[in-house]
């Protein structure tokens, strides 16, 4: 045993004295040549002939110096293999959706009449004539097409009577239009009602002076009203 391990020594203190021995002598050439004469790749020791001597493990000896370029040595060096960048691909456009422009509104229309209560009215009562009914009718035609959203009537009287008795006549034949409109089909709720009597009279003071008469009666006339406003949009055709 004791033989062997001495034989082991020996051989190996063989290899690292010739190792050595090339080492400097690679080493005194190289100098000599100058920095000049060394090879474009001095990473590792070369003897005479260019080659890569090897240890007794079959390891090539190191200079110490880096490649000028990245190298490829036989046997000493895993063999490099280049690896594919691959090209970014650029992202597909995303598709925006579509602006669609807000259809516009409708138009607001306004619509205001002053109906002779008269003719929608027999003297002194609240309940519509049949020529009254017709001229409602008319109205019904002419705001067709519009959506109402507020509709609002509104009684009138002349002077002649009581205010108390004026008022609630008033308001009645105020109610007797609402009626008539919902009947044809205009929401109850979309109609208001009231009545102002004899408190906002279209004559003017002196107007038509005197007792009550038939002429005065007659004169007075235009007091004796229904006022209707509807608020509404028009619909498309």
């Amino acid at each position: 045993m004791t033989s062997m391990l001495m034989k082991r020594s020996t051989g190996l203190a063989a290899a690292v004295a010739l190792a050595l021995i090339i080492l400097s002598t690679s080493t005194i050439a190289q100098e000599a040549a100058g920095p000049q004469a060394r090879p474009a790749d001095s990473t590792y020791l070369r003897d005479a002939g260019g080659s890569v001597p090897l240890s007794a493990y079959g390891l090539c000896w190191h200079t110490g110096f880096a490649p000028a370029s990245p190298t490829f040595t036989e046997g000493c060096d895993a063999k490099l293999v280049p690896v594919a960048i691959a090209t970014p691909v650029e992202p597909a456009p995303v598709a925006q959706p579509a602006v669609v422009a807000a259809a516009a509104p409708p138009p607001v229309v306004l619509e205001k009449l002053s109906f002779d209560a008269d003719m929608l009215f027999d003297f002194d009562k609240s309940s519509l004539r049949p020529a009254g009914r017709a001229t409602l009718d008319d109205f019904a035609a002419r705001i067709k097409g519009i959506d109402p959203e507020a509709i609002k009537t509104v009684g009138h009287t002349d002077r002649i009577g009581p205010s108390e008795y004026n008022q609630r006549l008033s308001e009645e034949r105020a109610e007797s239009v609402k009626a008539y409109l919902v009947g044809i089909g205009i929401p109850a709720q979309r109609v208001e009602t009231s009545g102002k009597g004899e408190n906002e009279p279209v004559t003017r003071a002196g107007d038509c002076p005197g007792a009550k008469s038939a002429k005065v009666i007659s004169c007075l006339q235009p007091d004796r009203r229904v006022d209707v406003a509807l608020v509404g949009s028009r619909m498309p055709q």
